[in-house]
């Protein structure tokens, strides 16, 4: 500040300060607003393309349909929506309890060398493009479900619960969702370590200091106050991979069919608009109709962040009773 502005009265030294607090205030609103008017654009966009399609079929016949044969102007979504709820939970059931638990290890139990390793080679596996996660899939995965797991399921004469198939090429819900459940762990584990490693040091001490056990100590008061932080940490993942693309598109089969078994083919709605926007645009109502499995994908996303929203105010009010 130049001498001639400390001679200045007060109020008038601190005007400009707050006149650029105004307007930082402002511009930051501004910011913080850009998410959901994209948000809004997005969806509005994909109604507007979709409005066709809903002009010649009611949205019960496009949702509980299960025939896509765009060129008799069948399009049915429920096996593409059926596909990806199939391959999404299957994914998280397999991904989450080992994340959750490397997360807590990496936060309780390990060295700080080993932790200064496993830093940087979850950021590069997140880092990893998708298409490569596809050829993984294809060189490894297929094959072991097809000369493994396959076998190893047809081998029970009756049959074993959700593992019947006629499906004998390893392409399936299967590979799909362990390809996925190896994209998404790098995310739960990065962000649940984090959460954990944010817990002062003081309350691990507090808990020790009189007699609990360090599992004790992550049982009782290490997660209960973490819980959000790793309800965040799955929701991620989960949006993740029902979003996913490439990878699931090269390994999971792509047959519109319901699926009856986690080694049957599939085709979720992100594999479905890959593969075919762009084709065959001259079939009466197929573009709208890709629009149309956009907005459901959309929608299906939202619903997802809503609700896990809500379970988590309501885990969240429960753990504030217990403290």
């Amino acid at each position: 500040m130049t001498a001639e502005a400390h001679k200045l009265p007060l109020g008038q030294r601190l005007f400009p300060r707050r006149q650029h607090d105004r307007i930082g205030s402002k511009v930051l609103f501004v910011l913080t607003l850009i998410p959901m008017i994209l948000l809004i654009a997005i969806t509005v966009a994909l109604v507007i393309k979709t409005l066709p399609l809903l002009r010649e079929y009611s949205l019960a016949s496009l949702l509980g349909g299960t025939e896509w044969k765009p060129l008799k102007g069948l399009f049915g979504y429920l096996p593409f929506i059926s596909a990806t709820l199939w391959v999404t939970i299957l994914a998280l059931v397999i991904a989450v309890p080992p994340s959750l638990l490397t997360a807590i290890y990496l936060s309780e139990y390990a060295s700080k060398p080993l932790r200064s390793v496993m830093k940087p080679i979850l950021d590069l596996l997140a880092a990893i493009p998708s298409v490569i996660y596809g050829v993984w899939g294809m060189l490894v995965i297929v094959p072991w479900v097809q000369n493994k797991v396959i076998p190893f399921a047809n081998s029970f004469p009756n049959g074993f619960p959700l593992l019947n198939t006629d499906n004998p090429t390893g392409f399936g819900i299967l590979s799909g969702a362990i390809v996925l459940a190896v994209m998404v762990a790098p995310f739960i584990v990065a962000v649940t370590n984090e959460v954990l490693t944010a817990v002062p040091e003081g309350i691990r001490h507090a808990s020790l200091a009189v007699g609990a056990t360090r599992l004790q100590t992550i049982q009782r008061v290490l997660i209960p106050s973490t819980r959000q932080g790793m309800f965040a940490s799955v929701v991620l993942g989960f949006s993740r991979a029902m979003g996913e693309t490439m990878a699931v598109l090269m390994v999971v089969g792509n047959v519109v069919q319901m699926p009856g078994s986690i080694l049957d083919a599939a085709y979720p709605l992100p594999a479905l608009i890959a593969n075919n926007y762009g084709e065959m645009m001259s079939i009466p109502m197929y573009d709208s109709a890709l629009m149309g499995a956009a907005l459901i994908l959309l929608v299906m996303v939202l619903i997802l962040n809503i609700a896990s929203t809500l379970i988590l105010r309501r885990l969240m009010g429960r753990v504030r009773r217990a403290w």
